[in-house]
């Protein structure tokens, strides 16, 4: 731990939980660094040596199923929107143009297994934003802490690259190329239940179906690292498309 006395994390730095930093080369030979940390989401909330424990039992466990674990809005996630798509060139922008939280949460959206995208989450977007942190999530999705570029005031937003439904789902095709894209891009370090950071963020263009995740609509934190944390629980959900640094 750094003495009491250090500054804190400028917004996108990871806390104090780093456990490893990993240095690697982009395959357009950029140098970045990968901060290994034992941060989890709020909700998921340990103290250091339970996440540390939850960390190193992951490690061990080995690689995980592609397959999609979870429950909650299963059909919503693992659907894509046939509306035509959206670009951005700002994240700033994209969070802009979105419903507002409160609106959303008084639709009650259910989040049974059954429950399909409802018409605000009906559109597709492509933004150009930078990659800051991922975790591996219980359900075998990627949590993608993305944010604007580090220069500009900050703004993130969790976009998901989506654990996989059946091979012969529609959605398939494009949901294992952009899970494939981002496992080339990160093999080594995919293990991870606590959030990696990207030092420095990465550039990239994303996209893929917004998604309003209901299950947060009750209260209580949002998805994302403390220092790194989007204020609406809007999503992009599942990634279908992903290009690092375009």
């Amino acid at each position: 731990m750094p003495p009491a006395n250090d500054p804190p994390p400028a917004a996108g730095a990871p806390a104090p939980a780093v456990i490893a930093e990993v240095p690697f080369t982009s395959p357009r030979g950029q140098q970045y660094s990968i901060q290994i940390t034992t941060e989890l989401d709020a909700y998921e909330t340990k103290s250091h040596a339970e996440a540390l424990t939850q960390v190193m039992a992951a490690v061990a466990a080995g690689p995980p199923s592609d397959n999609f674990g979870g429950t909650d809005r299963k059909a919503a996630k693992l659907s894509i929107s046939t509306a035509a798509e959206e670009k951005f060139a700002d994240l700033h922008d994209l969070l802009a143009s979105l419903k507002p939280d409160g609106e959303m949460k008084a639709m009650n959206i259910a989040i049974g297994a059954d429950s399909g995208r409802v018409a605000a989450e009906q559109r597709n977007v492509k933004v150009s934003a930078f990659l800051y942190a991922f975790s591996r999530e219980g359900d075998n999705d990627f949590h993608c802490i993305l944010g604007r570029d580090p220069k500009q005031p900050a703004e993130f937003m969790n976009m998901e690259v989506s654990a996989l439904p059946p091979s012969g789902a529609s959605s398939f095709a494009k949901l294992n190329a952009a899970r494939n894209a981002f496992k080339a891009q990160f093999k080594d370090h995919l293990l991870n239940p606590g959030y990696n950071f990207i030092k420095p963020p990465m550039p990239v263009e994303i996209g893929g179906s917004l998604f309003f995740d209901a299950t947060h609509a009750k209260g209580g934190p949002t998805p994302g690292p403390a220092k790194a944390k989007p204020k609406s629980i809007w999503e992009v959900h599942p990634v279908t498309t992903l290009t690092f640094e375009p």
